[in-house]
């Protein structure tokens, strides 16, 4: 198959603007990039730009635009979203516009490639790093990025074949969405805000409603290398709001899983991350048993006496606790929660009758939103496979 430079089937990259204080033209900015190629246009900042400069570099629909500053440690700047909006934008100079060369090739196609080329890790290689920020080295991102050019319609066919996968997973996220909303409400009228408790329930300590034998501890401190036919480990990056990507897990040598026993899963308990990305839950299916979990993990066994583990998972769903353990997170470079004050965290806890009325009220929410979690999972692995098939060039 034939294959070009980015640089060749490209017009010209078009920079940023950014201008003055005002509201003359819509700039997109990195913080309207979502991860998964689209642009978010909820919070669109406006400034004043010369109208020379925005005829010359506004946004056409169809145009790719790359991010050239930002990313992490653990994402690589280089991420790309395709913009497709009527009426007037520009970006900012952390970003760049990519315009199809359109006999060359098709946009959307193109757009494909270079997020894959994001999410595979190969963007990682054009990065550097200056006073803090990593930026993309984008005149040789642009020579070094092969594309591989089937024919036209072959690209469109492509393209319609991932527009179809990404619509599933979009359409089967929207859903579970909707069953989170649902619960949300319901907890919410039924035991109204937890942190200002205006209902006046009664207030313990996180620690005093777990079992005595499965106390609040981290899970393994070092994991060490992938080991072949290992122990399963839940990190804080395989922990999703929604559910916890199976196909991501890392395996561990038995040896190191063994000697942290305390923090081995039985499955059904519930996981918080208090790494990272602190806040995070979700629950642990049955699949999990005799799984582990790191350090940025804190498993929970809570006592069936005093606590529903159901309305507790969706206690912490609630946004008032999630800014609370926000706030209870240190840290510059590694945000954490330190057990001690996990362990301490007031929660409200009204009786076990009234906590179990809730958890009667969502289990027939909870059957389909795991039905939908688990075509979730299945949506997220097809797409990734037509992806790599894409950027191989054997999605034919």
């Amino acid at each position: 198959m034939v294959s070009k430079s980015l640089k060749e089937v490209v017009l010209k990259p078009i920079t940023g603007e950014w201008g003055t204080e005002g509201n003359n033209v819509q700039i997109l900015r990195t913080t309207n990039f979502t991860n998964e190629g689209r642009v978010n246009y909820l919070k669109v900042v406006e400034r004043n730009v010369d109208s020379n400069k925005i005829e010359k570099k506004k946004l056409k629909i169809g145009d790719i635009i790359i991010e050239k500053s930002g990313g992490s440690p653990k994402q690589p700047v280089g991420r790309v979203v395709f913009f497709e909006k009527e009426g007037v934008f520009l970006c900012n100079n952390f970003t760049a516009i990519l315009r199809p060369k359109v006999d060359e090739v098709v946009p959307k196609y193109l757009l494909y490639i270079l997020y894959c080329n994001h999410k595979f890790g190969f963007t990682s290689a054009y990065q550097n790093k200056t006073t803090g920020i990593i930026n993309l080295q984008l005149p040789k991102y642009l020579e070094g990025t092969k594309i591989p050019l089937p024919p036209l319609d072959q690209q469109k066919k492509i393209a319609a074949i991932l527009d179809a996968a990404d619509a599933y997973r979009q359409k089967t996220k929207a859903l579970i969405t909707k069953y989170e909303e649902l619960t949300q409400s319901l907890f919410l009228d039924m035991f109204g805000d937890p942190v200002r408790n205006p209902m006046g329930w009664e207030l313990v300590k996180f620690d005093e409603l777990v079992s005595d034998d499965c106390p609040l501890t981290y899970g393994i401190v070092q994991p060490g290398d992938e080991f072949e036919n290992g122990i399963p480990c839940v990190r804080p990056v395989d922990l999703k709001m929604q559910y916890i990507n199976l196909s991501t897990l890392k395996r561990i040598d038995p040896v190191i899983s063994s000697k942290f026993k305390r923090t081995i899963l039985k499955g059904g308990e519930i996981l918080l991350s208090v790494r990272g990305s602190v806040g995070v839950i979700s629950i642990a299916g049955e699949s999990l048993k005799d799984s582990n979990v790191t350090r940025g993990i804190v498993p929970i066994w809570f006592d069936k006496d005093l606590a529903n583990k159901l309305f507790f998972y969706y206690l912490y769903r609630t946004k008032p606790i999630q800014r609370r353990l926000s706030e209870l997170s240190r840290g510059a470079t590694l945000i954490q929660i330190n057990l001690k004050d996990l362990r301490e965290l007031k929660l409200i806890k009204p009786s076990l009758e009234f906590q179990n009325q809730f958890a009667d009220s969502v289990q027939a929410i909870e059957v389909q939103k795991t039905q939908a979690q688990e075509s979730l999972v299945q949506a997220e692995d097809l797409f990734n496979s037509l992806l790599q098939k894409a950027f191989k060039g054997e999605l034919v």
